[in-house]
């Protein structure tokens, strides 16, 4: 069965239930839609009748009184669209709730069913414009259809009172012009069906990769994420040129539903005369042709060619069960090679990097006393940045040295850089001004896509992907298959998370993001930078999702590990923990140890404060 016919099939039971329900309504319409028929049958009538008994036999009045009369028919129109529309909020709006609250039991019976697609975005889409693009178009095929039906009954019963033989030359092309349009609905749906399906699939995959954008960028998985999102943008142009393509087959059966019974009449002009049809009976004729039977003809194709197939797909995805939901296709590639695979995290650089933050960031030269021959393990020199050219530095003369195994906490309020400067030190950003080094070399992304081994970033949301916890936690190895278990069971140990990945089944089992917590997720990832050889590692509020025990055993374990660790913090605790803290105000960074500090800088005197305060939370 093909989708547009197995969408008439489930959607046709429940609409025509839907309507049994709603019989007085639908009875109250028809009642008012009589005057509109009335309407149509003297606009015709009253034509013929001014011309053939006033007008061309020589009484003029007689035949103002008969276009008085179609005129007045003007009026009865006018009441009778009055009252539909008062009548179609009643058919229309219960259509409209019934789908909003099958939107929401398809969405809580999916999340009970899978957790992981709790938050699956078609679910938004269905319960916003899916429900409102379904009660529109309802609303425009009721009057259509219905303005239809009563002017062609009207347009009908004119020409047969004018003249029985009227109805031999107008029907049969009338008629064989609808069945050429109709022939184009069920093709048109299943079309409809298939873009509406891919509209939803690429809102998904758009809406996963624009939430994990960040971690996409750092580990240079932008390759493989695009091809995620190509073939759904080549499939939704591909449906748009087939539905251009009906649509021009419904255009042509249009014009032939449209203009043949008008030139049939006029075709048959002579035959008629022939038979006794006078010249105002072939006025009224061609009256009720151009004035009301093509016009309404016309919308009611109009509105069926689009507004028809489309309910007709919408209200198919509402009858669908959850479990039939199509589901978004995963990228090509094996499932443990970068982020393209996993259950992506946010995309900004963080919330305090934005070009609006409206800080700045103008800073003093940080002291750094180096140990003696040791090489810096990052430094930036006169570092300045800003989010445009005319915008505000996040950052502005920032000098800073870090020191191979130190342990600096960035405290700050938000909005004031402390991202932007791990995005500086990871490469993701360059700067507008200064050097960023990092092992004596520049930071910037590696070439061929692959992430920079010198350092390893770590966001507030944690990249885990679908795969085994093992290919989970050396990732960030440069041969992962090379790291021995014992290894993976120290790190695992140190970090807290041996308990963990007991529960998950062991280093073979498969991981599923969906299902872990954001907490759980961040433990897997802490473990995975703790193997990782890079020297350099940053913490972008990388253990937010961690109680304060176990994100201090997260940082000692870290900070023990060789190499730099620069933390992100979020709690006091973590600028005590550190060797020195670095303060960002938005006037200048002061750098210096937690003890000494609070003397030093009035904003870290107030966060101390603060944080204190809360209990451990940062603000912000």
């Amino acid at each position: 069965m093909s989708g547009g016919e197995g969408a008439w099939g489930r959607v046709g039971p429940e609409a025509r239930r839907f309507l049994r329900r709603r019989t007085r309504t639908l009875g109250t319409l028809a009642l008012w839609s009589l005057l509109e028929s009335a309407h149509t049958f003297l606009g015709g009538y009253g034509v013929a009748r001014a011309l053939d008994d006033g007008f061309l036999a020589g009484h003029t009045g007689t035949g103002l009184a008969w276009l008085g009369l179609a005129g007045a028919g003007a009026l009865l129109g006018g009441i009778a669209l009055r009252g539909v529309f008062r009548g179609l909020a009643d058919l229309v709006e219960p259509l409209r709730d019934g789908l909003v609250r099958r939107a929401v039991r398809h969405a809580l019976e999916r999340a009970v069913d899978d957790p992981s697609r709790a938050a699956d975005a078609s679910a938004v889409s269905r319960l916003t414009q899916q429900t409102e693009m379904a009660r529109d178009s309802f609303a425009g095929l009721v009057l259509t259809a219905r303005s239809f039906l009563f002017t062609t009954a009207g347009a009908l019963a004119g020409m047969a009172a004018l003249a029985p033989v009227l109805l031999v030359v107008v029907i049969p092309p009338l008629l064989l012009g609808l069945a050429a349009f109709l022939a184009t609905l069920r093709p048109m749906a299943a079309v409809q069906r298939e873009a509406l399906d891919t509209d939803e699939a690429l809102a998904a995959r758009v809406g996963e990769l624009a939430a994990g954008l960040r971690d996409v960028v750092a580990c240079g998985a932008g390759g493989a994420a695009a091809a995620g999102v190509e073939p759904l943008i080549s499939a939704q142009a591909r449906l748009t040129a087939r539905l251009a393509r009906w649509g021009a087959v419904r255009t042509l059966a249009l014009g032939c539903a449209g203009r043949a019974p008008v030139i049939a009449l006029l075709a048959a002009t002579p035959w008629l005369l022939d038979r006794g049809v006078t010249a105002g009976t072939l006025a009224g004729a061609l009256t009720y042709l151009v004035q009301s039977l093509l016009p309404a003809l016309n919308t009611l194709m109009a509105a069926l060619g689009s507004a028809g197939t489309r309910l007709v797909v919408v209200l198919d995805r509402f009858c669908t069960p959850p479990s039939s939901a199509p589901r978004v296709p995963p990228p090509p590639g094996p499932a443990a090679s970068g982020p393209a695979a996993s259950t992506p995290a946010k995309a900004s650089p963080g919330p305090d990097s934005g070009p609006d933050s409206g800080h700045d960031s103008s800073s003093a030269p940080v002291p750094a006393p180096a140990r003696p021959g040791a090489p810096a393990a990052a430094e930036l020199r006169g570092v300045g940045f800003g989010y445009g050219p005319h915008a505000h530095p996040v950052l502005d003369a920032l000098d800073l040295t870090l020191r191979p195994g130190e342990h600096l906490a960035v405290v700050g309020p938000s909005g004031i850089g402390k991202s932007t400067l791990t995005a500086l030190l990871a490469g993701m950003l360059a700067p507008d001004r200064g050097t960023v080094l990092v092992a004596g070399a520049p930071a910037r992304p590696r070439t061929g896509g692959a992430p920079d081994p010198r350092r390893t970033l770590l966001p507030q949301q944690a990249y885990v992907f679908t795969g085994t916890v093992r290919e989970n936690l050396t990732h960030l190895c440069p041969e992962p298959e090379a790291v021995p278990e014992a290894r993976l069971g120290r790190a695992a140990a140190a970090l807290g998370a041996a308990e963990l990945l007991e529960r998950l089944g062991g280093l073979d089992a498969v991981v599923d993001p969906g299902a872990l917590s954001q907490g759980e997720r961040q433990l897997l990832a802490l473990t995975a930078a703790h193997l990782s050889p890079a020297p350099l590692l940053l913490l972008d509020e990388a253990t937010c999702h961690l109680d304060p025990r176990a994100e201090e055993r997260a940082e000692r374990a870290l900070a023990a590990r060789p190499g730099t660790l620069v933390v992100v913090a979020h709690r006091i605790s973590s600028a005590v923990r550190a060797d020195r803290v670095l303060v960002l105000d938005g006037a200048r960074a002061v750098c210096g140890t937690h003890a000494e500090l609070p003397a030093r800088s009035p904003l870290y005197r107030d966060l101390v404060g603060m944080w204190g305060a809360d209990d451990g939370a940062a603000p912000g």
